[in-house]
C-alpha cells in the first residue's frame, strides 16, 4: 500500500532538510577551518627542519669529538714536557740532557700544530653550533604559531559545535513530530541519495534543481495530497506547497 501522510507532516520533512543540510555543512566547516590548512604546513615545514636539525646536529657533534680528542692530545703533550722538564732539572748525564731538549723541542712543535688544529675545529663547531641555534629557533617560531593557530582553531570549533548541538536538538524535536513511517522513508531516501526531501516550488525539484517533464508533472498532478511521492530525478520525498505551481 503506498505511503500517505497529511501535506502538513510531509512540510516538516522541508525544516527536517534543511537542519541535515545545515549539519552537513557545519561539518565541513570543521573540516575545512582556514587554520587546519595553515598547520598542515607547518607540520610539513616542521618535519623537514627537523631532518636537517638532526643532520646539523650530527655536524657539531662530531665537532664536538674532534676537539675532545685534540684537547686530550695536547694534554697528552703537556704532560710529557712537565715530565721532561721534570727529568732536564735532575738530570746530569750530558747525552740524556740533549736528548730530553730535543724531545722538548719536538714537543712543542707537536703542541703549536695541535692547538693550531684545536682553535680551527673550536671555530668549526662554534659556526655549527650557531647553524643548530639557528634552526632551532625556526622550530620555536613555528612551534609558537602553531600554539596560536590551534587556540584559533579551537575557537573555531567551539562556535561550530555550539551550532551542531543547537541543530541536532532542534532536529531531534521536529523529528519527534514526523510521523514514523515518514521519517524511516525520509531517513532511507536519504542515506541512499544523499538527499531526502525535495521542495517542488515552480515544477522544479530543490533537490535536483530539474523542472519536472511533461509526464512526471502530470504524475504529480494525479496523486492525491496525502500521497507521498518521490522526486523522479533525485529520489527525495517531493514535498508539494503552494509553491508548486502545479
Amino acid at each position: 500500500m503506498p505511503l500517505t501522510a497529511s501535506p502538513a507532516d510531509q512540510a516538516l520533512l522541508l525544516d527536517l532538510q534543511r537542519l541535515d543540510t545545515s549539519l552537513q555543512q557545519l561539518a565541513h566547516r570543521a573540516r575545512a577551518l582556514p587554520e587546519n590548512a595553515k598547520l598542515a604546513d607547518i607540520e610539513k615545514q616542521v618535519a623537514s627542519l627537523r631532518v636537517r636539525l638532526t643532520s646539523e646536529e650530527a655536524v657539531s657533534e662530531a665537532a664536538q669529538r674532534e676537539l675532545t680528542r685534540v684537547e686530550s692530545d695536547v694534554a697528552v703533550v703537556d704532560a710529557r714536557v712537565e715530565r721532561d722538564n721534570a727529568r732536564l732539572q735532575t738530570s746530569s748525564s750530558q747525552k740524556d740532557i740533549q736528548a730530553l731538549e730535543q724531545e722538548l723541542a719536538a714537543l712543542a712543535g707537536r703542541k703549536s700544530d695541535l692547538e693550531d688544529t684545536e682553535l680551527e675545529v673550536m671555530e668549526r663547531l662554534e659556526g655549527a653550533n650557531g647553524v643548530v641555534a639557528g634552526t632551532r629557533g625556526e622550530l620555536d617560531e613555528l612551534g609558537a604559531a602553531r600554539a596560536a593557530l590551534e587556540a584559533a582553531r579551537d575557537a573555531s570549533l567551539e562556535v561550530v559545535e555550539g551550532e551542531r548541538v543547537q541543530a541536532t536538538a532542534d532536529r531531534a524535536t521536529l523529528a519527534g513530530r514526523v510521523p514514523a513511517d515518514l521519517l524511516a522513508l525520509y531517513e532511507r531516501q536519504r542515506e541512499r541519495y544523499g538527499v531526502g526531501a525535495s521542495h517542488l516550488r515552480a515544477r522544479v525539484s530543490s533537490a535536483s534543481g530539474v523542472e519536472l517533464t511533461g509526464s512526471d508533472l502530470a504524475m504529480v498532478r494525479a496523486a492525491a495530497p496525502d500521497d507521498v511521492v518521490l522526486c523522479p530525478d533525485s529520489e527525495a520525498i517531493l514535498v508539494r506547497t503552494d509553491e508548486s505551481g502545479i
